[in-house]
């Protein structure tokens, strides 16, 4: 995905340095090319966290989140407004802002370090606020600059990419859990002192989709959804997202055929795509994945016999060495294949 993210990174601190002179976080104010630069590196680390969780959370799904879907800016082509859109805005932008939440907390910024405006009050029976809470808000303030500056339409399209963002950061929000410490003699636990953590980014990955398998449909007047999304068009109406749905995932359009194959559309299809099959320790998902990327799609599932290596006989030497010899070992692998004679 290189040539792809630099490029993504390059329209993000080129359009934000070129088009803003100043703004002001947590009353420390900068200017200019500055601003930017200070954060560039965890913001290309927080958008590939996202896209690296969204391969993992769609590997065995027919959409498996291609190179080809992840330019966030579209806005000089026509876009898909489809659920699978709403993820990619979602998981990026929430990438972004936990990488800088963690990079603030971590003290990796002159101006940014944990969020104190709790620490000292009471919390509930038996605890106070205290310890070093993330500083979400310092990040998900950072994550709207660089990530909504990326969204240049003023459509139907560009209101739903922006609320799909934002759905993403308040995902960082909704999954922070409180940590606490005990205080009192002998390890009574009498009073805790807590904090507020961010999860693990798995953790919310998995949050994330369950909003896409979810995601609300928002029917737009056709006039909202004219080819080329051109700057001069219309916001779509406000009263089209419901303030309940906030949180949620948002698209306007149906998700296409993943099955077939579709250069037009960038769609690889699901044929040549490895499923599994009578695996253990995986998830209802994964057990299933054959019969939705093969059979659903009209294709049927062939078994492949592979010779794989690995260590065995491991034997610590003193000192201090382990040696192992390399073990042949048969491995079955299952492939989504058309039948004899189909086209």
């Amino acid at each position: 995905m290189g040539d792809l993210f630099m490029l993504w990174l390059a329209v993000v601190v080129g359009c934000a340095t070129f088009s803003t002179s100043a703004w002001s976080v947590n009353n420390f104010l900068m200017t200019g090319p500055k601003a930017y630069l200070t954060y560039t590196t965890s913001v290309a680390l927080g958008a590939q966290s996202g896209v690296e969780e969204c391969k993992f959370q769609f590997a065995w799904e027919r959409w498996n989140c291609p190179e080809n879907a992840l330019q966030l800016s579209t806005h000089n082509r026509l876009r898909s407004a489809t659920r699978e859109t709403s993820f990619i805005h979602a998981i990026s932008s929430a990438g972004v802002m936990y990488t800088i939440t963690k990079n603030c907390s971590m003290g990796d910024f002159e101006n940014c370090g944990c969020d104190e405006s709790k620490k000292g009050k009471a919390g509930g029976h038996g605890w106070i606020w205290g310890g070093c809470s993330d500083n979400v808000e310092f990040g998900e303030r950072i994550s709207k600059l660089f990530v909504d500056s990326l969204e240049k339409g003023k459509d139907a399209r560009a209101l739903m990419n922006l609320h799909n963002n934002r759905a993403g950061r308040l995902a960082v929000r909704a999954t922070m859990r409180r940590t606490c410490k005990c205080h009192g003699i002998s390890g009574s636990c009498s009073v805790q002192t807590c904090w507020l953590q961010l999860a693990d980014f798995r953790e919310m990955g998995g949050y994330l989709k369950t909003k896409y398998d979810r995601a609300l449909k928002i029917d737009m007047d056709k006039r909202h959804l004219r080819a080329g999304n051109s700057a001069e068009g219309r916001w779509a109406p406000t009263e089209a997202f419901l303030p309940s749905a906030e949180a949620e995932l948002v698209f306007l359009e149906e998700s296409p055929d993943y099955c077939t194959h579709n250069s037009s559309l960038g769609i690889h299809g699901t044929e040549g795509r490895e499923c599994l099959q009578n695996s253990r320790n995986t998830s209802h998902r994964e057990q299933h994945s054959c019969g939705r990327l093969c059979t659903e799609c009209g294709l049927r599932v062939e078994e492949r016999r592979t010779q794989a290596t690995r260590s065995c006989n491991c034997k610590f030497h003193w000192c201090c060495t382990v040696k192992c010899d390399q073990c042949r070992h048969v491995v079955n692998k299952y492939y989504c294949v058309h039948s004899p004679g189909s086209a």
